[in-house]
């Protein structure tokens, strides 16, 4: 068995030497787990502004449990009404790599959020994007109840996670694995025809198997929960509301949203939808958006 120590090691060394490693310039090689073509550009950016409407928009200091280098410009617009941003991050390059954005709007400190070493109610807000699934399972419950303690009263903090069981993307997946099987097949059939691959090879690799189970092992430790989970939990210690962040995973945007086949438009519906049964599809789309309140 993996030890915790073992665990936070890991994924210190992941994104020491490989999640936050520029690929291009203000591009982390983590980015390859998002989907940024342009005909999600728009969705994206709009989901990633929803955390605004739950933070105090002014005050003097700003959490960023597991900040990671703020890896997207929207991420800034976060702390542009506080005086500083609190980076916290397990990673030393992570650090390094928010200083070179915010500079002196920063202070940077290695830190466990299941541990935090801060005064409690020392913040006006927190925010802790896609970080507490790093931990091990049995700290979730410790790093939520953290956030909360050095969270300030009146304030609130605003947690991106994805459920490790999502109802509709559960179905999606399936119809997502046909697609991939017919485009799979339709591109063997061309490669045979052309006389680029053997017949054997075009059986033992029908879909594009390979390269996702190259790409997941490039991923670090990730271990999540459900909303059931989260509101039996989690909801008995303190208040809590779950909102949408975003209803759909990257498979759902890369097997199903393409310019040619009206992307864009099905992205604003999904939009539409989100806006109009935010709670709904927070508990059943992909991405949550939890937000813990403190009276």
């Amino acid at each position: 068995m993996v030890s915790e120590g073992d665990i936070k090691q890991n994924v210190r060394e992941f994104y020491d030497q490989v999640g936050w490693q520029e690929i291009s310039e203000g591009v982390y090689q983590n980015a390859t787990y998002e989907d940024l073509r342009p005909v999600t550009r728009t969705y994206i950016h709009k989901c990633h502004l929803r955390v605004l409407r739950h933070l105090k928009s002014t005050g003097k200091l700003l959490l960023d449990a597991g900040s990671g280098p703020i890896q997207y410009p929207e991420y800034l617009e976060y702390s542009k009404g506080y005086q500083h941003r609190v980076c916290a991050d397990i990673s030393n390059v992570a650090l390094q790599e928010a200083r070179k954005r915010i500079g002196e709007h920063g202070l940077f400190v290695v830190a466990d959020i299941a541990n935090l070493p801060f005064a409690a109610d020392a913040f006006d807000g927190v925010v802790s994007m896609h970080t507490i699934h790093h931990l091990p399972a049995e700290e979730h419950l410790q790093a939520y109840e953290e956030l909360y303690r050095v969270l300030g009263n009146h304030s609130s903090a605003v947690v991106i996670q994805g459920w490790s069981l999502s109802p509709l993307m559960s179905v999606a997946d399936k119809l997502a694995n046909i697609v991939d099987w017919l485009r799979g097949r339709r591109r063997n059939k061309k490669k045979k025809r052309q006389g680029t691959i053997s017949m054997a090879e075009a059986d033992k690799y029908p879909t594009n198997d390979r390269r996702r189970n190259a790409h997941s092992a490039t991923r670090t430790f990730a271990r999540k929960h459900d909303a059931s989970w989260l509101k039996q939990v989690v909801g008995t210690r303190f208040p809590l509301q779950i909102w949408v962040w975003r209803s759909v995973n990257v498979r759902f945007l890369r097997t199903f949203i393409h310019p040619r086949t009206g992307g864009e438009q099905i992205l604003r519906l999904i939009y539409w939808l989100e806006e109009r049964f935010p709670h709904f599809l927070g508990k059943n789309g992909q991405y949550p958006l939890i937000v813990i309140h403190k009276k």
